[in-house]
């Protein structure tokens, strides 16, 4: 069976690592969720003092880029990558809100967009490859066999991803994580570099109403088709 490029694109907390996740494992692929390397580098900034509420110091992360390094690990345990930033596992610290609030303002930054996408294009070479973020479809992978563009409404997004906080303990507030996902929403699609768009040739896949479960069907259906041709 020929291995293939997956790009699975879509707005945040809509599932898409999860789902891509699942299929990785399934099929034997590797999984690369892309957003958590914008989530490494908007950690390393705010760890460095670049970031003070909302503004960023540009020209101090720039200079500052080549000494962040990125790289996956599989857990051994849950057979899951976990994203490590310059050797130290940050996986839990890039998913707090207080990330999450300020992910959008690093990756729209032009210069931090190039090294990642540099970086992805690189881990595809050898295809066999799930990977999930904004732009996989329309600037990583532009001939990606399969692509997919998911999407939620944002109340749902939110609800699942205040769900998910709570279950790990943290404090979560749904109204603040709704704001948040409307927010990102808009710098994500508005952004000047790279903006979140659906490809022309990617299936767009509604999952407000969906199950993991069918979601999973769903996706594993089209890679075989995909892979079949």
């Amino acid at each position: 069976m020929k291995k293939i490029t997956i790009a699975i694109d879509g707005f945040s907390s809509c599932g898409k690592s999860t789902m891509a996740k699942d299929l990785a494992r399934e099929v034997g692929y590797i999984h690369i969720d892309s957003g958590a390397m914008y989530r490494a580098v908007t950690l390393y900034a705010m760890e460095h003092g670049m970031i003070e509420g909302s503004v960023i110091d540009v020209p101090r992360l720039e200079a500052d880029m080549a000494n962040i390094r990125i790289t996956f690990e599989l857990n051994e345990v849950t057979k899951l990558p976990e994203t490590y930033l310059n050797g130290v596992n940050v996986e839990s610290r890039i998913r707090t809100m207080e990330v999450s609030e300020r992910v959008s303002l690093i990756a729209e930054l032009g210069f931090v967009r190039q090294a990642m996408v540099a970086l992805q294009q690189a881990m595809g070479e050898q295809k066999g490859i799930v990977m999930d973020g904004r732009d996989i479809g329309t600037t990583v992978f532009p001939n990606a066999e399969l692509k997919i563009f998911v999407t939620a409404s944002a109340e749902v997004r939110a609800e699942r991803r205040y769900k998910e906080l709570q279950e790990k303990g943290e404090h979560a507030d749904y109204e603040q994580i709704l704001q948040n996902v409307k927010q990102r929403d808009y710098i994500d699609r508005h952004r000047e570099v790279s903006p979140l768009r659906r490809a022309n040739d990617a299936l767009l896949l509604d999952n407000t109403h969906l199950t993991r479960e069918q979601q999973d069907a769903w996706l594993k259906e089209q890679f075989l088709l995909r892979v079949k041709e």
